[in-house]
């Protein structure tokens, strides 16, 4: 015991640091790295169902690289790059409304007494203790043509014919609302707790309407939790697959439907990578641009504060 103990005195540090790192390695970078290579290797029967990308034979060494794969998304665009599209737009787009109904929320719960505050955080949770797939097929039942809403609006004499919901950009955008809403909230949330009162008080003092107040105070201090919030929002929004399979039509194709017809169907798995592959691209970007912008913050922060330093 004593020998343990001196051990995780002198490693623990490293083992609370190496541990994680090796999860990621194992279980993220690796299966990474065979998607990777897969894309640049071509089909096969057999298991795997796909050729080395490299190795050595009778003959030698000998490799399998190509980029056949990446042509066949350029050469067939119409089937590949249009779902990549569509992909972007929707989750683009349901990213705008999740948000457009998380910060009000957001600002209510973080204006809100402790004690309210804690329920409502246990109501923006509770979403998420049942099952996405039960909250879908709920939400089926109010879009459907004789759903509920329908049947209220045709009982309370508003519409004379059904409205079609079902099979619409609209039903898709109301299921990523319902499934990714509390994604939202929660970065929201944790910027807007952490606002001082005083600067909105002192504001409110100098004679600045409630519209300047939130222009120039709580909207900048409030984008880190807005770019938080969307990331959290849009990146699996544009690989979903559930959603657009049960809500959307055969004109709301996307990428995530695609990329399980080559694997599971298709049984294409290096055209399936590539798309994959592409996929990571579509999402890397936001990411970055997410990075340039804090590290250009910073930078703003540091020349601002050596300024200071210098005129002092």
């Amino acid at each position: 015991m004593a020998a343990v103990r001196h051990f995780l005195t002198c490693h623990g540090r490293r083992l609370v640091v190496w541990i994680p790192l090796l999860w990621l390695v194992v279980f993220f970078a690796l299966p990474l790295v065979e998607v990777a290579q897969t894309s640049f290797t071509e089909p096969r029967r057999g298991i795997p169902p796909f050729a080395p990308l490299w190795g050595f034979g009778e003959d030698g060494f000998f490799t399998n690289f190509n980029l056949e794969n990446y042509g066949l998304l350029v050469e067939y665009s119409q089937d590949y790059l249009r779902p990549a599209t569509n992909s972007v737009r929707l989750a683009f787009f349901s990213t705008l409304i999740c948000l457009v109904f998380a910060y009000p929320m957001a600002w209510w719960i973080a204006r809100s007494s402790p004690s309210q505050r804690a329920i409502l955080l246990v109501l923006v949770m509770l979403p998420f203790w049942t099952s996405s797939l039960l909250r879908i097929y709920a939400l089926i039942g109010l879009l459907n043509t004789n759903g509920f809403i329908n049947s209220m609006l045709l009982q309370l004499g508003l519409i004379e014919a059904p409205i079609r919901m079902m099979q619409t950009d609209f039903s898709i955008y109301m299921g990523m609302l319902l499934t990714y809403l509390p994604l939202m909230i929660l970065p929201l949330y944790a910027v807007m707790i952490r606002l001082d009162d005083d600067l909105l008080d002192a504001a409110a003092d100098l004679g600045a309407s409630r519209v300047e107040v939130f222009r120039t105070i709580v909207l900048p201090l409030t984008v880190p939790g807005i770019i938080a919030g969307s990331l959290l929002v849009f990146i699996p929004a544009v690989g979903e697959f559930v959603i657009p399979a049960l809500l959307g039509g055969p004109e709301q194709v996307m990428i995530g439907k695609v990329l399980w017809t080559e694997f599971f169907r298709n049984r294409d798995w290096p055209v399936a990578s590539a798309i994959a592959m592409l996929l990571l691209a579509i999402l890397a970007l936001p990411i970055i641009y997410a990075r340039y912008q804090d590290g250009r913050k910073t930078a703003l922060d540091r020349a601002e504060d050596a300024g200071r330093g210098g005129a002092a």
